[in-house]
């Protein structure tokens, strides 16, 4: 078998904790070059994981012949341009979620990808990897029937503190119209219980600027910090999105669908499962034999080895849960319901 020769553009947190580390477990996987803003912190990252060539154009490194694969792990507005750049340039592109900036950027992704014979995949959503299989099963069997009421709790105090530096999660111009953890959760849920046909939603922003962790200077925040959404899903049943980065002492993430014949709750924080009836809830156990994981980047490769299809995440999902995050976004400007498919 021939060395998978594989570029990184952007090394942040998830592409040294995961993708780096990840790949280079795998057998005939050789991640020949490292791209980053800077020589200094691309040379960190390249003593750090042993990887012999440090660069700092992209563009040079997508035009390599020596490189087979690229893995894109920047932020959403470079998104776009890498993926489509590279797409063209022959390669294979594992690219980070979120997808995009926007659904235009998802959709122009999508179009290029479906014009190559290259692998073109979204790093997926990691929610509910450990119980995938049992909750499969679970939903399969009837557990709860058909899904009426979906509920989505995401309220958190990650950006309670005003004084706390400004993210590029916070600035629009890096993220996009990604909000929080909206598009990670919608993109897990849409797994299992499919998508949204429209939604109604309503969005603030409370803490319109921040400090810039080089200078102290406020600088503007402009990414709503509070959302809330009501979705109403291709398959009929209603659901709620309320997400917020300043409520203080809010608890776990969470998700509760009430079916036609049971009620199931899923613990974000700690992937654990409760099933209910009218008698009462109790917790799913989930064999060790049946625990799934990350295994992220060997789908990857197996894709270009083998031809197997994408499944987390296809461009084509990942252009669905950015027409819907678009959706959200128009709906809180016009005040409108929006169908989910007129954004597509």
């Amino acid at each position: 078998m021939s060395v998978l020769r594989v570029g990184v553009i952007g090394a942040g947190a998830n592409t040294r904790s995961r993708h780096i580390p990840g790949l280079q477990r795998l057998p005939d996987v050789k991640i020949v070059a490292i791209c980053n803003r800077s020589v200094e912190s691309g040379s960190r990252v390249a003593r750090e994981f042993g990887i012999d060539d440090v660069m700092t154009d992209w563009r040079a490194l997508i035009g390599r012949h020596d490189i087979d694969a690229v893995v894109i792990g920047t932020w959403p507005y470079m998104h776009a341009g890498m993926t489509i750049a590279a797409l063209e340039s022959g390669k294979h592109i594992l690219c980070e979620a979120r997808m995009a900036m926007n659904a235009a950027e998802a959709r122009a992704m999508h179009e290029v990808s479906r014009r190559t014979d290259r692998v073109a995949q979204i790093v997926p959503s990691p929610r509910l990897f450990g119980p995938d299989v049992v909750l499969r099963e679970l939903l399969a069997a009837g557990a709860i029937g058909d899904a009426r009421e979906i509920y989505v709790r995401g309220l958190t105090d990650a950006g309670a503190d005003p004084n706390a530096p400004v993210h590029w999660r916070h600035r629009r111009e890096l993220s996009g119209l990604n909000v929080m953890t909206l598009g990670i959760d919608y993109e897990m849920l849409s797994r299992y219980f499919g998508h949204a046909a429209s939604v109604m939603a309503q969005m603030r922003l409370w803490i319109a600027s921040r400090p810039d962790p080089s200078s102290d200077v406020p600088v503007a925040a402009d990414v709503p910090d509070s959302l809330s959404i009501l979705a109403h899903m291709e398959s009929g049943a209603q659901a709620v999105f309320h997400y917020s980065s300043v409520a203080v002492h809010a608890g776990p993430p969470r998700v509760e669908v009430y079916g036609t014949n049971g009620t199931l709750h899923i613990d974000l924080s700690t992937e654990r499962l409760s099933l209910g009836s009218r008698s009462g809830m109790s917790e799913v156990i989930v064999p060790e034999s049946q625990r799934g994981g990350w295994r992220v980047e060997e789908d990857f490769v197996d894709s270009i080895r083998t031809g197997k299809p994408v499944v987390l995440t296809s461009f084509e999902e990942g252009m669905r849960y950015m027409a819907f995050t678009e959706a959200c976004h128009v709906s809180a400007r016009t005040g409108r319901r929006i169908e989910v498919d007129s954004i597509c």
